[in-house]
């Protein structure tokens, strides 16, 4: 292949910059990562464009750093600007750039056809506090113009609004795109009769070749006139799907072919579940269309986009141009990628749902916000993580132990504590008759004491057992000291209650659980644990308790077995 003047030019003034900066010879990986990212219609050629790259580089080589700075000076200064600019720390939340007397308006914009998820939610609590912060206005909008594709879910709506509220992050307006269609067709029959919108009949793959070559489609000159009866037929069912869309004309010579005449609205005679909506509508904006007219619609003064969107704004910009809007001031930020959940998709988690993959949004497995919340993480520790991921272009990959720190900074205060243990192995005691002991509920906040009544009987856990070996000394937590006499059955005689003796013998300390305890199951991401707990834990309903060794649970229902969701540890 060859490449044209601009992308020698693209290449070599990035190559440039990279030796500017480190004052050695481009470094390939470097330069190709900015290469890509002025010129994705080079993306699917990456293994053709490589070594014309290098062979650039190798040129750019030969010269002196004298001649770096001179020839980057002449061809693109800015970057020399670029590299002057020490960069803004990416941890908080960015100054936004406000216009003089003009409220600041955001957005959170997502598909309902899921809850919110841990994803979502970075788009839903910067947003909204960047309104606190300026008192502007805070909206959500629900992007559910795809009925067929990734169809929208009726409770989805309400979870979005409900979850917006726990996070600390209510909406001052709800935009549902569904009930605003005739907004989007007087747009679309503006833009036809000004001439820079055109029904095409083109094959999607006939289209493409027409787009690949940098040509016209049949259809792109015919007379407005013309096309807006096509776009009459369009909205009165005279076309099938996929026989007609609506394109905004852009540049048919762009760089970029995603740029190069964009649908704007297609034809989709599935009905939409909102009861409302039904089948009254059969062509349906595509969301780069509806996301440009909604953002000047509801006066939009800044959004949030993922970096990876970049080209939406590009094709969103000819809307704008044409109808003479100024586009919203505009901030990039990189993905975040959770460990422990990898890449996932609502789409996809909804159909592992559908086949029983998992019980339900609420799983503990699942990252939804939710599930989240079920587990017994607090709104105030998902803000305070959420802000400090900031706003930087640079993709962050963490793990779910940051957010469980915030949150066990919050949790730990509060959480009283108990015993359990997971996987009970009945131990008899002799030597010692019942007794009371009084452990306080929390070892460093004065919250008063519980009460666990014992008799010669009580529950160890299984991993526990399966260490010891006859004549084994151990300390039971707050409790006393035995010596295991048999491991079959298992049973064990009482040494007293002297803490000198449990450390003068190096005693291993464990924790237990009374016979009188109740049955637990807790539901965690790394599967179910069934075990005994104090019986005192039915009165803590909806609230974080500590079960000592184990973790901060989230007491969920109480009957005749307590139903726990593992938090963290």
């Amino acid at each position: 292949m060859t490449l044209t003047d601009d992308d020698k030019k693209t290449i070599e003034k990035y190559a440039l910059q990279n030796a500017v900066k480190y004052g050695q010879a481009p470094q390939i990986g470097a330069v190709m990562g900015r290469v890509m990212g002025e010129c994705p219609q080079l993306r699917s050629k990456a293994k053709d464009v490589t070594p014309l790259i290098q062979e650039i580089l190798v040129e750019v080589a030969k010269e002196t750093p004298e001649q770096w700075q001179a020839r980057l000076e002449a061809i693109a200064p800015e970057l020399i600007e670029e590299l002057s600019v020490k960069k803004e720390p990416d941890k908080g939340l960015k100054v936004l750039d406000i216009e003089v007397g003009k409220q600041v308006v955001m957005r959170f914009a997502p598909n309902p056809n899921g809850p919110p998820t841990l994803g979502s939610t970075r788009g839903i609590i910067v947003n909204s506090e960047y309104v606190k912060k300026y008192g502007g206005k805070f909206i959500i909008r629900f992007d559910d113009t795809d009925p067929q594709t990734k169809r929208p879910m009726l409770e989805a709506y309400d979870w979005y609004v409900d979850d917006c509220k726990w996070l600390g992050a209510k909406p001052d307006e709800i935009v549902i795109a569904s009930d605003r269609i005739p907004i989007y067709y007087d747009y679309a029959r503006k833009l036809i009769e000004m001439g820079h919108a055109y029904v095409c009949f083109c094959d999607g793959e006939d289209f493409k070749k027409f787009k690949d070559a940098k040509q016209a489609c049949p259809h792109r000159d015919v007379s407005p006139q013309e096309n807006l009866k096509y776009w009459d037929k369009m909205l009165s069912g005279e076309y099938e799907e996929k026989t007609a869309v609506l394109r905004i004309k852009t540049d048919i010579d762009h760089k970029d072919p995603a740029l190069r005449d964009y649908g704007a609205f297609r034809i989709v005679k599935t009905p939409h579940p909102r009861h409302e909506v039904g089948d009254k509508y059969c062509v349906w904006p595509l969301l780069d269309f509806e996301g440009a007219i909604e953002d000047h619609e509801l006066g939009m003064t800044h959004i949030i986009r993922g970096k990876d969107l970049m080209d939406s704004e590009k094709r969103q910009g000819y809307i704008y141009k044409y109808l003479g809007w100024q586009y919203p001031k505009t901030t990039h930020w990189g993905r975040v990628k959770m460990h422990e959940f990898g890449k996932f998709s609502t789409s996809g988690l909804r159909k592992a749902i559908e086949e029983g993959e998992y019980t339900g949004w609420e799983d503990p497995r699942l990252p939804t916000i939710r599930a989240i919340r079920r587990r017994g993480i607090l709104p105030e520790a998902i803000r305070k993580f959420m802000i400090e991921l900031g706003v930087g272009e640079t993709d962050i990959s963490i793990s779910m132990d940051s957010l469980y720190a915030e949150n066990r900074k919050l949790v730990d205060p509060i959480a009283n504590r108990y015993f359990f243990v997971w996987d009970p192995v009945e131990l008899e005691i002799t030597g010692t008759g019942p007794c009371t002991i009084s452990p306080a509920l929390h070892p460093t906040e004065d919250r008063g004491c519980r009460e666990i009544e014992v008799n010669n009987k009580v529950y160890l856990c299984k991993e526990d057992v399966e260490k010891l070996q006859a004549g084994s000394k151990l300390r039971l937590k707050d409790l006393y000291n035995v010596e295991i006499t048999s491991l079959e059955p298992l049973q064990a005689k009482y040494l007293g209650d002297s803490m000198e003796s449990m450390k003068k013998e190096k005693m291993r300390i464990i924790h237990w659980a009374p016979m009188d305890g109740v049955p637990v199951k807790v539901l965690s991401p790394d599967g179910e644990f069934t075990g005994i707990a104090e019986k005192q834990v039915t009165s803590e309903l909806n609230k974080v308790v500590q079960f000592e060794r184990f973790g901060f649970c989230r007491i969920d229902a109480v009957g005749e077995d307590v139903v726990a969701y593992f938090t963290h540890k």
